[in-house]
């Protein structure tokens, strides 16, 4: 038995470490899977090639490199944590589809592609957290091909978001409603914040707890994104500030379901 560090410079969000519990389910010999999402670094305790593990890793383009290894004697297995991970995915799920609905509505009401923008990277999330509650114990053939969906429709769904935002660019549109703009993205701070707090005073070491944490911050820097695109439409009484926000974030969803589609190879 061997204990394998990898750095993976790249996983900062649980987006990528349910990705990678995915992509190493496929591989055989491996017992414990250590999460350090603050500092980017994945301890597996296994039995295997390391370069088979490697590779696997380098599969979904997240920059890794192992680190070090080392031999290690009587290794205990720890007991399953299925079930608190399953609470964990279930929670992030409910709030992340929560606020899809939330800013799709107001965002088409209120002629935002930044709000319809951020809609979609929440139901981006909330895809991933579907595709892991689902390949919980099933084979990898059902994992591969629930990921191929996942991915082509997260793809189709930032396609046409671009689609609509070329569209907007070079046809006419109206200004968006900055105060609805503003106030719904303040309110999805607003939780994105609390549940921040609540995560740190808690001041647990669990992996999900830490991905958690890392996740919703990056969500508060996009809801902040969507404030500033909305106080800047008002200023400038201009749609241009409301679409660059929206292709910055249909970037970052586009990018997430190139990430997923690796799973599916």
């Amino acid at each position: 038995m061997k204990k394998s560090i990898f750095n993976i410079a790249q996983m900062d969000c649980p987006s990528e470490e349910q990705m990678i519990r995915m992509k190493l389910s496929e591989l055989n010999g491996i017992h414990q899977l250590e999460f350090d999402i603050p500092n980017r670094k994945l301890t597996i305790v296994n039995e295997t090639d390391s370069k088979l593990i490697l590779d696997s890793l380098e599969d979904l383009k997240l920059n890794t490199t192992l680190i070090s290894e080392e031999s290690i004697k009587d290794y205990v297995a720890e007991k399953s944590t299925n079930a608190n991970e399953r609470k964990m995915l279930w929670a992030v799920l409910i709030i992340n589809f929560t606020f899809f609905l939330i800013e799709l509505i107001y965002g088409w009401l209120s002629d935002s592609m930044g709000l319809i923008a951020d809609s979609l990277d929440m139901l981006a999330d909330s895809l991933v957290y579907i595709l892991s509650l689902m390949a919980v114990g099933a084979a990898v053939a059902k994992k591969k091909k629930v990921a191929r969906l996942s991915g082509y429709f997260q793809m189709a769904l930032a396609v046409l978001g671009l689609a609509e935002l070329i569209r907007r660019v070079f046809g006419t549109s109206e200004i968006p409603e900055f105060q609805n703009m503003i106030i719904i993205s303040i309110l999805a701070l607003i939780a994105n914040s609390v549940s921040l707090y609540l995560i740190q005073k808690a001041k647990s070491k669990e992996a999900h707890m830490q991905a958690s944490a890392i996740f919703t911050s990056n969500d508060i820097i996009i809801n902040s994104g969507v404030i500033v695109a909305g106080v800047l439409v008002y200023l400038t009484e201009s749609k241009i500030p409301d679409l660059v926000i929206g292709l910055i974030i249909f970037g970052i969803v586009l990018r997430g379901a190139f990430r997923i589609l690796r799973l599916g190879k």
